[in-house]
């Protein structure tokens, strides 16, 4: 399947560039061509540059806003709560291949009330969403915990399974949430009057019971932590930064699912002291955007860890590219093959079904292009798309393009990525599914197209941020090809 993506100025995507000031009227488009395949590419190193975008967003969208969860499940971003200028009540979709926003429902009995500095995570079709309430006598009383159905679209009320003589967390903020194999994990966050903690909680998906991990027996491990940041790999979790009282950290710790044991990374480079930063699952490595020594100073740093080298290195930005946005308290969705997390058993180092599926899936990927090319009117015609054999040669060709720019071509090419013709794709995507299961019925795959979209990161929302404005939302490739 080929689908084209547009490189266009910065002044053309959104009348308000980065800095806030409208552009300039004469500005001039882009004059060269370039053309990415993204599924040819090969493996990156730690010296990638970062190619940034900035989307615009028309029609409903939610506002701006920062201390909210997302969570990415086949083409969709899912949006929930946060805070503006007060906490925030409401729920949305981001259709990443059309550019466009959905509310949901939030209003009914089993939906959350207006939260902020939770955790949203996705498994098998459903999300659960945990902790952020505003504390009050009544959040003593109940479990912070709420489920959403995502293709009936619908909040669903599930029933407290634990006996009552079982504990059950409290609400907190500024904790974090991974899933591992068919159950969810929470560490540390803010407890009310108790500042930080290390609880450990475990939540089984199958059955909806809660369990305390013991992290009290050894003196190895984060301790009270929040507003840190955590991804699994394989069958390990690990936690960066935050804060552990009221000191920042820029540790980075693993916990080993199997062991159920913690060991600290130490690294003599990497990011600095950070709070409300974002990391990700990337191939094997971990990526880490954002973030603060405190929420003045947010950071528009990109870094990645080598799980196989144990390494940091710090990702540059591409030669005329726009540069990252500063942000904190925002969030951060990965799309693609690429960012799909590897997982193993807790008994054996054999890949689980779903690692399988995408390995199957991806030595039979289709082709996902995209297209840089001045936006002239002698240019809008007919496009003619080529398949390179070499990654090698077309990363040769990106860097001989930039290498060559002048001083104000460098300033025209505050460009990025962008999604174009998404009508297109998606009728052939419905089109393509009905030839292949035959029942001349559209067949939504959320797995199929999470696994034929580009890989992109996505970060949406935070500080500093304009009141009054919708969502910000940013796209990073990594142009290594």
């Amino acid at each position: 399947m080929l689908f084209n993506a547009r490189m266009i100025t910065a002044a053309q995507q959104n009348p308000m560039q980065r800095n806030g000031r409208f552009p300039e009227e004469n500005s001039s488009p882009m004059t060269a061509e370039i053309e990415d395949d993204i599924y040819s590419m090969s493996r990156r190193s730690s010296s990638s540059p970062s190619l940034w975008t900035v989307l615009p967003q028309s029609g409903p969208a939610p506002c701006e806003r920062y201390k909210h969860a997302c969570c990415s499940y086949g083409g969709s971003v899912f949006v929930l709560g946060g805070r503006e200028s007060h906490s925030l009540r409401d729920f949305w979709r981001y259709n990443v291949v059309r550019n466009e926003w959905t509310e949901l429902d939030c209003s009914c009995e089993a939906a959350p009330e207006e939260l902020q500095e939770h955790s949203m995570v996705a498994h098998q079709g459903v999300l659960y969403v945990f902790g952020g309430m505003i504390d009050s006598a009544y959040t003593i009383w109940k479990t912070p915990l709420w489920v959403f159905d995502i293709v009936k679209e619908q909040w669903v009320s599930w029933q407290d399974r634990n006996p009552p003589q079982n504990q059950v967390p409290v609400n907190r903020k500024g904790h974090s949430a991974v899933v591992f194999s068919s159950a969810m994990y929470i560490y540390g966050g803010y407890i009310d009057m108790r500042a930080s903690s290390q609880e450990f909680w475990k939540l089984e998906f199958d059955t909806m019971l809660w369990s305390l991990l013991d992290c009290t027996q050894t003196e190895v491990g984060p301790g009270p932590r929040h507003s840190h940041s955590a991804m699994t790999h394989l069958d390990c979790m690990y936690l960066f930064g935050g804060l552990r009282g009221l000191r920042e950290q820029r540790d980075l710790w693993r916990w080993n699912s199997t062991s159920h044991s913690w060991s600290c990374l130490n690294a003599t480079s990497g990011p600095s002291k950070l709070v409300g930063h974002s990391t990700v699952v990337y191939r094997d490595s971990m990526l880490l955007f954002g973030g603060g020594e405190s929420q003045h100073t947010p950071r528009s740093c990109l870094w990645r860890y080598s799980f196989t080298t144990q390494t940091w290195g710090k990702l540059a930005v591409l030669p005329g590219s726009n540069p990252p946005p500063h942000r904190i308290y925002h969030c951060c969705a990965g799309l693609g093959p690429s960012y799909q997390p590897a997982v193993t058993t807790t008994t054996s180092t054999t890949p689980t079904p779903s690692t399988t599926i995408r390995n199957r899936l991806d030595s039979k990927i289709r082709p996902f292009k995209n297209k840089c090319f001045p936006s002239s009117s002698e240019t809008e015609g007919t496009i003619e798309l080529e398949t390179f054999s070499s990654s090698e040669k077309l990363l040769t060709e990106v860097e001989d393009y930039c290498n060559g720019l002048s001083g104000n071509d460098t300033q025209r090419f505050g460009n990025c990525l962008t999604f174009e013709n998404q009508e297109a794709f998606s009728k052939q995507w419905s089109c393509e599914n009905r030839e292949e299961d035959g029942s001349g019925k559209p067949e939504e795959s959320h797995e199929s197209i999470a696994q034929n979209l580009p890989d992109l990161l996505l970060v949406l929302g935070g500080k500093p941020l304009v009141r009054h404005t919708v969502i910000s939302v940013w796209q990073m490739t990594l142009a290594d090809l």
